[in-house]
């Protein structure tokens, strides 16, 4: 059995340099370290076209490939990765944000008194609550060519999940929330205004909310399945059942500290609008006003790491090295672990490439006084 059903809610971050370690052949565009077949298998998408198809801010090639970064950074089965860089579209969450982090919690509580205790109890309101729309023995949907049933279990919903997590993330910006009104940040698809022109502004979108709920979501199928394998080992049946998939491993990814956590809606929208004002305020009493901005802005959504990144270089700016580095080294784990950017200004390259050298000046107390120092500033 999969032993990330027995991994606690939220573990220790790793350091930024263990992280960029492991992740130097995609910051390098070395793909064969990673997967030997995988440049053959991207050819095979280019030479499809799919290099030339528009897709959210880019080409859908792209797309393709940073999901399959992306579900590779959050450690997942080499199938389900692959699945990832030949995917096409999956479903959402259902849940009230308010009703997801309770579930959370007694969700925490129940497979712990599972392994310890051997309590058991199927008529807990949230294990009836996911049983609703993802029964044990998993749904039957239609073949779109063939029409004959297919039952998906629930370890292959929960990898659409994983997938869906991934795919929000890599493709949303602030041109989707025109297009469909998504000003609450709750991603509704309430709005139709199709004359919107893209790309927009370009600020980060308010998808956030969303897949933070589709994680939890994650969460609780793990939990819940962490439970019946131990009822099955209290009447002698834990040995891996085929036809629910348990062989397939769920991973759980480091984001919104290892899904355990949702981002509320509101809070969300105004910690990106500080964010952009922060940004786009290039006067001198913006400047001033930068600081406390950007702290507002991760005081209200901690989980993403462009906004740390941007803080370090206020302080930079100011000389204060220590909380530079610390801000710093934060904003680059944070984004290490998306494997994405959340401001699609700049590739998810570019942001982990400035990011890096921030830290090394704050270590060597040292902050160009030029203009053109700053413009010169990389690493060798």
């Amino acid at each position: 059995m999969p032993s990330s059903l027995s991994l606690p809610s939220c573990q220790q971050p790793q350091h930024p340099q263990a992280l960029l370690d492991s992740l130097c052949p995609f910051l390098r565009g070395e793909l064969e370290p990673v997967d030997k077949n995988l440049p053959g298998l991207i050819a095979v998408l280019r030479s499809a076209g799919a290099g030339k198809c528009s897709h959210k801010h880019g080409s859908f090639l792209e797309h393709l490939v940073d999901i399959y970064r992306i579900l590779k950074i959050w450690k997942a089965p080499d199938s389900v990765c692959l699945c990832g860089l030949f995917h096409s579209a999956y479903s959402n969450a259902y849940y009230s944000d308010s009703e997801l982090m309770e579930h959370l919690k007694l969700s925490e509580i129940a497979l712990n008194n599972a392994k310890e205790e051997g309590l058991l109890d199927r008529d807990e309101v949230w294990r009836k609550k996911l049983r609703l729309p993802l029964p044990e023995d998993g749904i039957v949907v239609k073949n779109i060519k063939t029409g004959e049933n297919v039952t998906i279990t629930r370890r292959v919903m929960a990898v659409f999940l994983l997938m869906s997590m991934a795919d929000y993330s890599d493709q949303f910006f602030s041109y989707q929330d025109l297009l469909f009104d998504n000003f609450d940040g709750r991603f509704r698809f309430l709005g139709n205004n199709y004359a919107a022109l893209w790309p927009g502004d370009g600020k980060p979108g308010l998808w956030m909310n969303s897949i933070s709920k589709m994680g939890a979501v994650y969460i609780l199928i793990l939990r819940d399945e962490g439970i019946i394998l131990e009822e099955r080992k209290r009447v002698g049946g834990a040995e891996v059942e085929k036809d629910r998939d348990e062989g397939i491993e769920l991973v759980v990814p480091p984001v919104f500290e290892n899904c355990t956590r949702v981002l509320d809606a509101k809070e969300q929208v105004e910690a990106r609008d500080l964010y952009w004002e922060a940004i786009c305020d290039g006067s001198k009493s913006g400047v001033e006003r930068a600081e406390d901005l950007l702290l507002g802005c991760t005081a209200k959504n901690p989980f993403v790491g462009e906004p740390h990144v941007v803080l370090a270089q206020v302080y930079l700016n100011k000389g204060r090295f220590v909380e530079a580095e610390q801000e710093a080294e934060r904003g680059l784990t944070l984004m290490l672990e998306w494997g994405s950017p959340w401001d699609k200004r700049m590739s998810w390259e570019g942001w982990i490439a400035w990011a890096r050298v921030l830290p090394l000046k704050a270590k060597e107390k040292s902050w160009p006084q030029s203009a053109w120092g700053v413009l010169s500033l990389g690493l060798r």
